[in-house]
């Protein structure tokens, strides 16, 4: 993928989250719809492209915390709170060559992660768990090897603490299991067919009513001689 070509030519270890989206899009996992923009004239064109409400972030592959940056404001409902955001977060950015991202605004209460590492011994793991801003803390994570089937899955689902969430709980729809074992499926496979790929972190993937879609991303790349 040009992408990934691009990006090592560049030296670089990491994609933006535009750049991150891109590459999951490419193997049908469902993502934002989203535009990058650079100046404040393409704010409102944008804004109005992808419809209010949106969010909108900090995007470069030098930033990955964004929420402690101050990088993100959701809930944008007009052009001028759409050009008071991009003044606020290209300040924000401190100097860092980059853009913002304008992006729809998935509303749900559900937020999940889903992962790839690359262990040294066995390959390429695929993760899965509680996601949002306590995922590091709360660690309520199921791991399998790649490549996964259908049964592992789902097996994943049920091993997390949190797996009644995936449930119809409080008037919500139950998560469309088989859409999230997709996801799962397919992450796993981009890890044994792309060795380029050292990590992948989908955090959040937002349930809207049933759909998981993928809300921010982040791809680690390692070269060819890496080990």
């Amino acid at each position: 993928m040009e992408i990934l070509n691009k990006a090592l030519k560049e030296g670089r270890e990491t994609l933006s989250e535009y750049e991150s989206k891109i590459v999951l899009a490419s193997y049908q996992i469902p993502v934002t719809r989203e535009l990058m923009v650079e100046t404040i004239d393409d704010v409102i064109p944008a804004a109005h492209e992808i419809r209010y409400p949106v969010v909108m972030k900090g995007c470069s592959p030098g930033i990955s915390h964004k929420t402690e940056r101050g990088l993100v404001r959701t809930d944008i409902r007009n052009d001028g709170e759409a050009l008071d955001a991009f003044s606020h977060i290209m300040a924000g950015m401190n100097g860092v060559k980059g853009a913002v991202l304008v992006q729809e605004m998935i509303k749900g209460k559900r937020e999940l992660v889903v992962g790839l590492t690359r262990d040294p011994e066995f390959g390429p793991c695929v993760m899965f768990g509680l996601g949002g801003i306590f995922t590091e803390i709360l660690r309520d994570v199921s791991f399998r090897l790649a490549p996964l089937e259908k049964r592992d899955a789902l097996e994943m689902m049920d091993e997390i603490k949190a797996h009644k969430i995936l449930s119809g709980i409080r008037g919500m729809e139950p998560v469309d299991r088989d859409l999230l074992s997709e996801m799962l499926i397919t992450v796993g496979r981009i890890g044994i067919t792309d060795e380029r790929i050292k990590e992948i972190d989908i955090n959040p993937v937002i349930i809207s009513g049933s759909r998981p879609i993928a809300v921010d991303a982040l791809i680690i790349l390692q070269s060819k001689s890496s080990p």
